[in-house]
């Protein structure tokens, strides 16, 4: 047994998590990913894996041809085949566990959430403690980017009091909410997201006209 085994990474465990959630809620539940249900969010996750191809031929006119083959013939396949597809995980050095921490650690997670928190009743997950910092580390980079196009400043703070500046300006709002929340936020599900936007009005209204829920 691996040490990876003994003690998996976060992403290792959002993919699992997600993968049996998707069993559980089944393909044809929907997602907060506009227009998908879960059948299509795996084939995404299945092709973000192990397709590069496919993944450039949103860009690049000349595949996407062969990317609506794949897509197609991925959507055809048995849903369990393809939920066990994406729970064995990419091939290659995005196995190596930094790596896979790296590049999935925050898409699962999201991924998950978007099939968890689009169902009736769902409630906030408890994270570990861990998960959650790391998660944190994630958010306050993520944020400079995200935020870029805000009209004031903002502040990302958490109840537990540790705070960032992602973005200065004169005028700033500070967005309050477990790192969680926070990256759910950042990632655009505003409208899901467990945050509180505080600050001088004219400031509030000008980031909420900037990123609506």
């Amino acid at each position: 047994m691996t040490s990876a085994t003994r003690h998996p990474s976060d992403a290792r465990r959002e993919r699992e998590a997600l993968c049996d959630s998707a069993l559980r809620i089944g393909p044809d539940a929907p997602t907060l990913c506009a227009g998908w249900d879960v059948r299509d969010l795996v084939v995404h996750l299945a092709v973000r894996d192990n397709r590069p191809d496919v993944v450039l031929g949103e860009a690049l006119p000349p595949l996407r041809g062969r990317r609506e083959r794949v897509l197609a013939e991925l959507g055809a396949a048995p849903f369990a085949d393809l939920v066990e597809r994406v729970r064995n995980g990419p091939h290659g050095p995005l196995r190596v566990p930094a790596l896979d921490s790296l590049t999935n650690s925050a898409e699962f997670f999201v991924h998950h959430e978007d099939v968890l928190r689009a169902q009736e009743g769902w409630r906030p997950r408890e994270l570990p403690r861990a998960q959650q910092a790391a998660l944190w580390r994630t958010v306050k980079v993520l944020g400079r980017v995200a935020y870029r196009r805000a009209g004031v400043g903002v502040v990302l703070v958490t109840p537990q009091g540790p705070r960032a500046v992602v973005k200065q300006a004169a005028d700033s709002v500070a967005l309050t909410g477990d790192p969680a929340e926070l990256l759910l936020h950042a990632f655009g599900r505003r409208s899901r997201a467990e945050v509180r936007v505080e600050g001088a009005p004219d400031a509030v209204q000008r980031f909420t006209e900037a990123f609506p829920a």
